[in-house]
């Protein structure tokens, strides 16, 4: 990826398969000259990943998010028969993706292994939203099902009660997974040690933005509706 931006064709070619030939003289005989090496016999085939790949990355990434999105969307609202669920859903998966993308992005100078956004990171982004939206829905059971033994109170005391009875069954599990995906991270080796990174950050912002985020926006949006009922 360090030639990306090298418009020179054959020479950058050129400078790539001289690197390779300089890393593997060890292992290949050793009265090989470079252009030998350049031959059919031992570089078969070759491949360039041209900007055009990336575009098509990056726009495949946005459609698979935008997708998963309006399904998280249409099943919240068939689940929960209340659009209100649904938009404090999705602001709070909107959330998660969104500081998960500047983590990453801000990290990717400072830390000593390689932060790419590519495959590995689509799916773990994908992999955040339907772990946050989990949370989420459990909160949104627990709310609703206070919202029917508690019909007179305030909604934010029927969150705030809610929320307090799934709080340890949420820390237990995101810590699960959390160490999990840690253990990945550091015996996984450089493959998957990007995948791992995005997805601790995701753990730790869907486990508070499913409390921080999407209730709120449930207390809110509430509110709203009762000030205009009564209007």
């Amino acid at each position: 990826s360090y030639l990306i931006k090298d418009t020179r064709g054959s020479v950058a070619d050129s400078i790539v398969e001289y690197r390779l030939y300089e890393g593997l003289k060890k292992y290949i005989p050793t009265n090989l000259s470079f252009q030998e090496f350049k031959s059919e016999r031992y570089l078969p085939q070759t491949k360039k990943v041209l900007p055009t790949i990336s575009d098509d990355l990056k726009t495949g990434a946005v459609k698979a998010t935008l997708f998963a999105l309006l399904v998280i969307f249409l099943y919240i609202f068939i689940r929960f028969r209340d659009w209100r669920y649904s938009l404090g859903t999705i602001v709070a998966l909107l959330h998660d993706v969104f500081v998960t993308l500047i983590v990453f992005s801000f990290a990717k100078e400072l830390v000593p292994f390689p932060l790419e956004i590519d495959q590995h990171f689509i799916a773990a982004v994908l992999t955040v939203i339907g772990f946050s939206m989990n949370d989420t829905v459990i909160v949104f059971d627990r709310i609703r099902e206070d919202s029917r033994l508690m019909p007179n109170a305030p909604m934010g005391e029927v969150i705030n009660r809610a929320i307090n009875e799934t709080l340890s069954r949420t820390i237990m599990t995101s810590l699960t997974v959390f160490l999990t995906i840690l253990i990945l991270f550091l015996l996984g080796g450089e493959v998957t040690r990007g995948f791992a990174f995005a997805m601790l950050v995701g753990v730790i912002t869907g486990v508070y933005s499913s409390i921080f985020v999407a209730a709120p926006i449930l207390v809110d949006l509430q509110g709203k509706s009762k000030k205009k009922n009564k209007g």
